[in-house]
């Protein structure tokens, strides 16, 4: 596996033969990252928050409009730029980590996104969920209302961070079928992922009811 901590600008993994993750091409800023992105189809993109010129989040938004794109982006961030990362998830990202993050954890991290899972860093989702306290919600979100009971018991539990089998604990009910609700949500909020459940979640202050 070739791997080091990437600088200001963006790295492009695709995982072709797991375990091992392979680096296809890395970006100075994030106009790079994204002509990078249409021609390379990573799997796996590792963003850069701060970058000259296009930033990381505009970046994230660029590619994660194309429809046919398949790529999953991963946000570095240091402490002092968490009021990026409210903007990044919102645009798509799948996940969030701190800067200075060892290796080993970067790289099972990855991994995790590249299974389809959310990531984010202890840290960063405190910061995030404090944000939310100080703030309050944005109101409705569109397809909430088509919603039954039991997907919006779902849908708090995704946001309180439980995973699917414990939900399924929670709620009595057989991991299979937990997973159908998660695939309803999604299918009807317009979500990409299990992160941005979470990220519609506080908008809509589902935590709080």
């Amino acid at each position: 596996m070739a791997w080091g901590q990437p600088g200001p600008g963006a790295q492009l993994l695709r995982a072709d033969a797991e375990p091992d993750l392979s680096v296809v091409g890395q970006a100075r800023d994030g106009a790079e990252a994204v002509r990078l992105c249409r021609e390379l189809r990573p799997d796996i993109v590792l963003m850069d928050v701060r970058m000259p010129g296009q930033d990381g989040v505009a970046a994230t938004r660029q590619i994660l409009a194309d429809p046919t794109t398949a790529s999953r982006i991963v946000m570095l961030t240091t402490f002092d730029l968490d009021e990026y990362v409210y903007a990044a998830l919102r645009a798509g990202a799948s996940g969030f980590l701190v800067k200075d993050i060892p290796d080993e954890q970067l790289v099972a991290g990855l991994r995790s996104v590249h299974r389809g899972e959310a990531l984010f860093a202890p840290t960063v989702t405190r910061r995030l969920i404090d944000a939310y306290v100080r703030k309050p919600p944005a109101g409705a979100v569109p397809g909430a209302e088509t919603l039954t009971a039991r997907e919006v018991e779902v849908w708090r539990l995704v946001v309180a961070g439980r995973s699917n089998t414990e939900i399924a604990a929670e709620l009595y009910v057989g991991e299979t079928t937990v997973k159908t609700h998660v695939s309803r949500l999604l299918a009807k909020l317009g979500a990409r992922d299990r992160i941005q459940l979470v990220v519609l979640g506080y908008e809509s202050g589902i935590q709080s009811h």
